[in-house]
């Protein structure tokens, strides 16, 4: 993968996915100087979790013929200051799929060992938790 970044001024960069073109911008956060207009680099790094976990738990749940259509994740990301940085990232995760046992711990494993998940450096806490139905 290759990206661009562009500074656009007043705290903001585009973000170019160079193979496919989509874009997106970030702002930097109304406790950081910005006008929180946009998600922060720092929320793209904790919403990036959710989105790795949603999406190896899809690779598996079409293995395992499931369909995950509908399924959300709600993320909350904390700061810390001193140096400013992440220090705790909660992912609820609401599956609104039937699933057996089985199919559920399959699942929730698969979510826990996304790529994401491993890249986080340590220090950050990791809240995660699986609402079915």
């Amino acid at each position: 993968m290759i990206s661009k970044v562009t500074y656009i001024g007043n705290l903001r960069t585009e973000n170019t996915h160079l193979k496919s073109g989509d874009t997106y911008i970030t702002d930097a956060p109304t406790d950081n100087n910005g006008k929180g207009e946009a998600f922060s680099p720092t929320d793209t790094v904790a919403t990036g979790l959710a989105n790795c976990m949603l999406t190896v738990m899809g690779i598996k749940a079409r293995d395992l013929k499931l369909d995950m259509s509908g399924t959300t994740a709600e993320v909350t990301k904390i700061m810390a200051s001193n140096p400013r940085r992440i220090s705790k990232i909660e992912v609820v995760l609401k599956l609104p799929f039937k699933a057996d046992s089985k199919h559920r711990k399959i699942l929730e494993y698969t979510a826990k060992t996304c790529p994401v998940l491993y890249s986080l450096h340590p220090d950050i806490e990791k809240d995660i938790s699986f609402n079915w139905n």
